[in-house]
């Protein structure tokens, strides 16, 4: 039993290493990347169409970003079996693997939550142009 338990945790640390490959790629590009795409999108523009023009923008690099997104929970779903195992030499590996898990569900949030706002402001902003323009066209056109 024992050496059926070491041969699987051989196999585990050989896959892994397969995998970290996919993994330094995502995180590389998160890091590189990804966060500095994210920080762009914290100061939203004043007008409705510059508005729409950085909406635009974030939807390409949201589709780049949910590609990686996605490519790094692939890759740590199949290292999902690595929770039963706990030898010595298993453990720098779980801890890595930790780390890119931490750091690949906070981008996602990040990414899901940026682009709400970035819709929820959009709509936001769409309302009030309709509501001055209902305004404008209410006082004759005399503005608001």
């Amino acid at each position: 039993m024992l050496s059926n338990r070491r041969i699987q945790e051989l196999e585990l640390v050989m896959e892994f290493e397969k995998v970290e490959e996919c993994f330094k790629e995502v995180s590389s590009w998160i890091e590189n990347v990804g966060r500095k795409g994210l920080k762009e999108m914290i100061n939203l523009d004043d007008s409705l169409e510059m508005l729409l023009q950085t909406q635009k923008q974030f939807r390409e690099f949201d589709l780049v970003a949910s590609e990686y997104c996605k490519r790094g929970q692939e890759a740590l779903k199949k290292m999902d079996r690595w929770e039963d195992f706990s030898s010595v030499d298993v453990h720098p590996h779980k801890v890595k693997l930790q780390t890119y898990r931490e750091q690949l569900e906070e981008f996602c949030t990040q990414l899901d939550e940026s682009r709400h706002r970035l819709c929820e402001t959009v709509r936001l902003y769409e309302f009030f142009d309709k509501v001055r323009g209902g305004v404008c066209c209410r006082n004759g056109g005399r503005g608001g």
